[in-house]
């Protein structure tokens, strides 16, 4: 059974950080590509980052150059940490996971920026 744990969403101010942890169980982590989405009230889900097995990563305009994506394939992780945080960065925060047949999300982790 997969299963998509996130944790370290919360309220931070303009210009703060968070570090964004999704445990995994149930897949072969270490040969998947594994991403985050966000989702802010009103609109579409959007992707903020995704990392290759390889570690190659690619990122959505919007975040690009504050947010970083890793993984430590031991502990079955992939992280998201986010800089300089703005308040059109609130949203859910989902890690995702996909096969040829299926797409696997978390729960979500709330992210809420004040300005």
């Amino acid at each position: 059974q997969v299963r998509l744990v996130e944790s370290g969403g919360g309220l931070v101010q303009s210009g703060g950080s968070l570090r964004l942890s999704c445990a995994a169980s149930g897949i072969l982590f270490s040969v998947n590509t594994m991403g985050w989405y966000r989702q802010a009230p009103g609109k579409e889900r959007e992707l903020v980052a995704h990392i290759t097995s390889g570690g190659r990563t690619n990122y959505g305009d919007s975040v690009k150059d504050r947010f970083t994506i890793s993984r430590d394939n031991a502990k079955n992780t992939v992280y998201l940490q986010v800089n300089t945080l703005k308040p059109e960065d609130t949203a859910v925060y989902y890690c995702h996971y996909a096969t040829s047949f299926n797409d696997y999300w978390g729960q979500g982790t709330q992210v809420t920026v004040s300005s």
